[in-house]
């Protein structure tokens, strides 16, 4: 008889939930659905202005920091809209794991996970709200003052483009950097040289390990009036530096130079370098890529200085990526994984080179159990590091220590650093970390290289690691609770 009662009573309660649960959601869902359809109208217009910018020559600062304002507001609402649309989805899945795992038991032992829940939730939801609003009144703002800006903004001359632009346009926008490009394309367009000095007018782009200053650069390379502009485009590294002098004999005409420095250069080579100008016409400039703030003090302006993407700005990007063609609004469950991705990423100093070798492993498998498998394999990736090292991967590998890779590869394996024109890369197979991630399987026995990602745009950089066999590590990365972390060496 008691084990009656409690039935019934448990399901008399289930069932009171379930209308409170109903009766809540039918007064939000309302105001949820008109939230939704002034922020997809917003969006629209944000969205218009801010691809209409991007195909336009603007050399006004004030506007470039609207147009910043502009891209700002537009990828946190599409942050919120997507959380909006998919928020009774989380509701729903969480109270049917409540109503089956405690339909059984008692009355008391369900009311006391429905008040923790609704508790949650009540919170979640004012956090929700106030989110909503923030990002609403956000794209409100900049709408209203967006009248002045798109009509100075039909004053700036329109970029031309050609077929592969177009594919090309979609993942610029993605990447964000609209201020950073129209600066870049000032300094090479602009005459910017000082009055009576032959030296070259120098442009710094500064920036961490990953963040899109090489694809930055090749994209303002390809505009069709700075192709026009200058005669010829020489890529340089920076430890080579001095071989200009040698090239400089026979260059003609206006040239670019773009430099990667990967370490500080002496100020006498540096001086050695930059008296070469003579032999080249007046207007060449130089582009020095680094990711060290120190040289900026060659620049003759101010250094473009490039951080990591922002959340929103990354989940968009790689949201985008990941989905491709593909409506993401038909694959709700797969959208709320993204944003896991995306939290992850971030927390990786949003390198550009893991966004989209992720994004390209997904988007050739939009199953939600495949999805969950590599990010569990990824964060799995990352706490193994973390607790052999103390420090994260991403850390690891710019500072060129070694990084495990064995949930991963499922192998006891370990990859690090390595150099493209070394003398060994044709003597070792080459896997990319999609298909290893796919199917570890397919690693080689010997050691390998492994590549991280090959960009799809010129200069279509690829990012490899060398792979050797580490048995060793992975059994000291499995040692028990207690025993005393590796040292990095600084």
């Amino acid at each position: 008889m008691e084990v009656a009662i409690s039935t019934v009573a448990g399901e008399l309660v289930s069932r009171f939930i379930s209308f409170l649960k109903n009766k809540y959601h039918s007064l939000s869902h309302a105001q949820s659905e008109k939230m939704v359809e002034r922020l997809q109208h917003l969006l629209m217009r944000v969205s218009i202005v801010v691809e209409e910018a991007d195909g336009r020559y603007i050399t006004n600062s004030g506007m470039l920091l609207q147009l910043k304002m502009l891209s700002g507001a537009m990828y946190n609402g599409h942050r919120v809209l997507d959380t909006l649309r998919y928020q009774n989805l989380h509701d729903i899945a969480g109270f049917e794991k409540v109503s089956i795992n405690d339909s059984s038991r008692s009355s008391l032992y369900l009311a006391i996970p429905f008040e923790r829940s609704q508790t949650k939730t009540e919170m979640d939801d004012k956090a929700m709200r106030l989110d909503s609003d923030g990002a609403l009144e956000s794209l409100e703002i900049v709408v209203t003052n967006m009248t002045e800006f798109a009509v100075l903004l039909g004053g700036c001359e329109r970029m031309s483009r050609m077929p592969y632009d177009v594919y090309f346009y979609s993942n610029n926008f993605m990447f964000s950097r609209h201020a950073q490009k129209q600066r870049l394309l000032n300094f090479l367009l602009g005459h910017n040289d000082s009055p009576g000095d032959h030296a070259l007018a120098v442009l710094p782009i500064i920036g961490g390990v990953g963040v899109g200053k090489k694809t930055l650069v090749a994209h303002v390379c390809g505009d069709e009036r700075v192709r026009s502009r200058f005669s010829s485009i020489l890529h340089l590294n920076g430890d080579s530096l001095l071989t200009i002098l040698d090239h400089g004999r026979t260059m003609f005409g206006t040239t670019l130079v773009v430099i990667e420095f990967n370490s500080d250069v002496g100020d006498d080579d540096w001086k050695r370098f930059h008296s070469f100008p003579i032999r080249i016409s007046r207007g060449s400039k130089i582009i020095i890529i680094s990711k060290l703030k120190t040289l900026g003090r060659f620049g003759s302006v101010q250094p473009i200085f490039l951080s990591v993407l922002s959340y929103d700005e990354l989940r968009y990007l790689f949201k985008t990526l990941a989905f491709g063609s593909v409506d993401s609004a038909e694959h709700p469950r797969l959208v709320q994984i993204a944003d896991e991705f995306a939290k992850e990423l971030h927390s990786m100093q949003g390198t550009l080179v893991a966004t989209n070798m992720y994004a390209d492993v997904l988007r050739r498998n939009l199953d939600v159990q495949f999805w969950l498998c590599i990010l569990d394999k990824g964060r799995r990736f990352i706490k193994r590091n973390l607790s052999i090292y103390g420090v994260h991967p991403t850390t690891l590998l710019e500072k060129g220590h070694p990084v495990d890779i064995t949930d991963v590869a499922l192998h006891p394996l370990s990859m690090r650093r390595y150099t493209i024109n070394v003398s060994i890369k044709e003597e070792l197979p080459s896997v990319t970390m999609g298909e290893l991630l796919t199917d570890p399987n397919v690693r080689p026995k010997e050691d390998f290289i492994l590549i991280s990602w090959e960009s799809r745009m010129p200069p279509h950089t690829s990012f490899a690691r060398l792979v050797t066999s580490n048995a060793q590590e992975a059994h000291e990365g499995n040692a028990l609770p207690g025993r005393k972390r590796r040292e990095v060496p600084p």
